[in-house]
């Protein structure tokens, strides 16, 4: 049995590994996807203090191999639920493995949102994509639009600036939302046009392809077509919280409604990072969330 099974390997989980490992308890960190987490999909990160410019990845890696050294163990499996027994929890997963804990933090991020349009699902990886840097080296020379104003629209647009022939943002808001450094940059870039005050309203695809996007201007009431050949969503991330409501309550967002110590409801379950109810959802909030929740593991832990 392990002192504490951590859910998620981003940020928030690998910090969480590696404050509770400092103080001598047992982890075990499960992840899903991969370790890192959404910014391991960032080409560039310039807000972590400590590196004025690192890569989402080259970061990622830095934290995973921190927590490894200190003796964390690793599981790449996806948690589906998390039930509390008589001397701890017990944690399943998809591919049917059984984990054993005695205290439990949730650091299992959110998911990518999407536009809920007829035909998203299937045109997902056949002209849908969520990561330029991922899948743009695939539209080198092509045209392609970037959905989104927020900070990870803006720098996966210009991202995208450098390879593709033309990049078109489409905002619905009347301004970005992201930071004016990153707006700038974008706004002088020849091959990228930006629509403001647009959205989506329809895909159009041809033989299961993606090849264009139908457009509504809010402001002006104009409906408009493009042809691209691939459109990148950054539209925002949901929580995927479902499975360990009974444990940690939510909030009208699906997010966890945790206190600032971000421990839940239930003795021994605490909870970090983007996953929870919270004002700013960065990777340095990830970080202070995961030493609190693991502080607080601890300190449960040393009272059995």
């Amino acid at each position: 049995m392990h002192d504490i099974i951590i859910v998620g390997g981003g940020p928030a989980g690998l910090t969480a590994a590696i404050y509770a490992l400092r103080a001598g308890k047992s982890v075990l960190v499960i992840e899903k996807a991969g370790f890192g987490g959404q910014i391991a999909f960032s080409p560039k990160v310039e807000n972590i203090p400590g590196f004025g410019m690192i890569a989402g990845a080259e970061f990622a890696d830095k934290l995973a191999e921190q927590a490894i050294n200190l003796g964390a163990e690793m599981e790449m499996e996806c948690v589906t639920g998390v039930e509390k027994t008589a001397d701890g929890f017990t944690v399943t997963t998809e591919e049917g493995s059984s984990f054993a804990g005695k205290a439990i933090i949730l650091a299992n991020g959110v998911k990518h949102r999407t536009l809920g349009l007829e035909g998203e699902q299937e045109l997902i990886g056949k002209g849908i994509s969520f990561c330029a840097v991922c899948d743009g080296a695939f539209y080198t020379g092509q045209d392609t639009a970037m959905i989104g104003g927020g900070n990870s629209a803006l720098q996966e647009a210009l991202l995208l600036s450098e390879v593709c022939r033309s990049v078109t943002v489409v905002q619905n808001l009347p301004t970005f939302t992201g930071e004016q450094k990153l707006a700038d940059a974008l706004m002088e870039k020849e091959n990228v046009r930006v629509l403001f005050s647009t959205v989506v309203s329809a895909y159009e695809a041809k033989d299961g392809q993606l090849t264009g996007l139908k457009l509504h201007n809010d402001a002006t009431g104009e409906d408009s077509e493009i042809t691209v050949d691939g459109a990148f969503l950054a539209v925002g991330l949901q929580p995927e919280n479902e499975n360990f409501a009974h444990l940690v309550g939510l909030n009208e967002y699906g997010y966890y409604d945790v206190n600032e110590f971000c421990a839940s409801k239930t003795p021994g379950v605490f909870v970090a990072g983007d996953c929870r109810s919270k004002f700013i959802r960065q990777v340095v909030t990830a970080a202070g969330d995961a030493a609190i929740a693991a502080m607080g593991a601890c300190r449960y832990l040393d009272a059995l």
